[in-house]
């Protein structure tokens, strides 16, 4: 058995029908427990992006938005998408608008639990928080506490792993395959130059990918929908067509595709979590480095994040490719069966990326691949980088108890190592290998943080009960978690207390919290609000 063979396998044991079901009903769930939120929540959602807070130690809404977006717009928007109507048929795309849809939902849920129980990182400052962080958080003091203990392990663990080994090497594949696609370029150059970008950004903490994101990801996103606009009024004719293939082949309607149907529900999930990570447990890492007043709001913006990575950016993609017939559908799952429909493509055109491409190209003549291999190289490369940010929150979780900064910062740079390796290694290896270890590190996490956070909902929920009470009375919700039951948010109960207090700043509550969290507090906080100098 062959390499390629045993990653096969540990796909089809991952992504079962269990966990298709699994995030497809997880999300039907939070959508009914928090009242159609991800529609009733869309003028909060923009509010927040656009009034959002910030401080010297965290993000603003908008940028943490753009952080967990570098890590949502990648492959998975153009090479993902492909993949996914290759193996599943157009109708997949209908089942990725539906796992986006019920996905924002779930989204809300695990960022704002991410927000509620961040804390600070002793060495940089900077918040961290995420799956790991509320999984041992929320039940601690309870019966529950131990094995809670080793799950948050558990994830942190596969996070790492997920985030600096299996993941990586599916964007810089996708950059280096479209790029020989566009000019020839080597893979083995692809390689060196992402691995000295990379180096050169992840070293600089999440302030500088932050603001690499944020300056990135819009301009992109944008100029690619743009275009996709162009290639949409062009053929504006093959609207209603192209709307019909989706819609019968998703329900097995189709007298083609209908043979697939239970392949476009499990591709178009697959592909929908890779590509919107809605469930996947790695937005809560991006929610957690805002600076806002109550986590519902980085909740909000963050069930808007799923909208913008698939019902734009990965919709666009499905237009370009449906519209012009540049696809190729397999009987099978894999290019290994027999084809059971042949688009306008050429039959030496692979898989991936290259399918937008040559649509693009019918279009812009001659420039559809270097704008497209353009475009993926940004899309992947923050993407990476996101990666990256996940995989030292997780790290820092782990070793948060070791107290030799030494040993630290050894972990550390052997994390940063890991990911150069994987990203060289990503850019010259085959495509199918490359998109069966990012399938295996995304089931793996899905599996870990759905199953969690229908454990741990709780103060999630109540933390929207508690944003919807305050925005009633006309205020601008402020959060103290003992007020509605929520206990060991520690952050949040010292900024509660310092905001109480005569006279107190926030930025004097901010440096308290992050002295509280270090074990240099000169403060004694009382429950009642008051303090003395120690």
């Amino acid at each position: 058995m062959t390499f390629e063979d045993l990653i096969g396998l540990a796909n089809e044991y991952i992504w079962s029908l269990p966990l298709v079901g699994l995030c497809l009903l997880a999300g039907l769930y939070f959508t009914l427990r928090t009242g159609l939120l991800q529609v009733r929540g869309i003028p909060d959602m923009l509010a927040q992006l656009k009034n959002g807070e910030k401080s010297p130690d965290g993000t603003s809404s908008f940028q943490s938005l753009m952080m967990s977006l570098a890590g949502r717009v990648g492959m998975g928007n153009i090479g993902g998408v492909a993949t996914a109507i290759a193996f599943g048929g157009p109708g997949a795309v209908f089942w990725m608008w539906t796992v986006a849809f019920l996905g924002a939902a779930t989204s809300f849920i695990e960022c704002t639990l991410g927000q509620i129980y961040k804390e600070k990182d002793k060495d940089t400052g900077e918040y961290r928080g995420g799956p790991a962080y509320y999984f041992e958080k929320a039940y601690r003091h309870t019966g529950a506490a131990g094995f809670m203990k080793v799950y948050a392990i558990v994830f942190a663990i596969v996070t790492v792993f997920a985030m600096s080994f299996f993941l990586p090497g599916v964007q810089a594949n996708g950059m280096a395959v479209s790029m020989e696609e566009a000019w020839g370029f080597p893979t083995w150059g692809v390689a060196v130059g992402a691995v000295i970008l990379l180096a050169f950004i992840v070293i600089g903490g999440v302030k500088r990918i932050a603001t690499f994101a944020v300056i990135v990801v819009p301009v992109m996103a944008v100029l690619y929908i743009i275009l996709a606009l162009v290639v949409f009024f062009v053929n504006f004719r093959q609207i209603p067509e192209v709307f019909g293939l989706i819609f019968s082949s998703a329900f097995g309607m189709h007298s083609v595709f209908g043979a697939i149907l239970g392949l476009a529900v499990q591709m178009g999930v697959k592909r929908g979590i890779y590509s919107n990570e809605a469930g996947q447990g790695t937005g809560p890492h991006a929610a957690a480095a805002a600076e806002v007043s109550h986590p519902a709001k980085q909740g909000y913006a963050q069930a808007f994040a799923v909208y913008i990575d698939t019902l734009f950016v990965c919709s666009a993609t499905a237009f370009i490719v449906l519209s012009t017939g540049m696809y190729r559908v397999y009987e099978g799952g894999s290019t290994d069966t027999p084809v059971l429909f042949e688009g306008n493509l050429g039959t030496d055109v692979r898989v991936g990326p290259t399918f937008v491409q040559n649509g693009f190209d019918t279009v812009f003549t001659g420039f559809g691949p270097t704008f497209v291999a353009v475009a993926l190289a940004f899309f992947a490369f923050t993407t990476i980088v996101a990666y990256y940010y996940m995989a030292e929150v997780n790290l820092s979780y782990l070793v948060r108890g070791i107290h030799n900064t030494t040993l630290r910062r050894a972990a550390l740079r052997a994390l940063q190592g890991l990911i150069l390796v994987s990203v060289a290694y990503g850019a010259v290896t085959t495509t199918g290998a490359a998109w069966g270890l990012g399938d295996i590190g995304v089931g793996a996490m899905a599996w870990l943080n759905i199953v969690g956070i229908l454990i741990v909902q709780g103060p999630a929920l109540k933390a929207l009960k508690d944003y919807q009470a305050q925005k009633k009375r006309g205020l601008d919700p402020q959060f103290d978690p003992r007020t509605v039951g929520i206990r060991n948010a520690e952050f949040w109960e010292l900024r509660a207390d310092g905001f109480a207090r005569q006279g107190m700043t926030g930025a004097e509550v901010h440096a308290e919290a992050a002295a509280a969290e270090t074990g240099s507090l000169s403060t004694d906080v009382h429950r009642d609000g008051g303090s003395h100098r120690a």
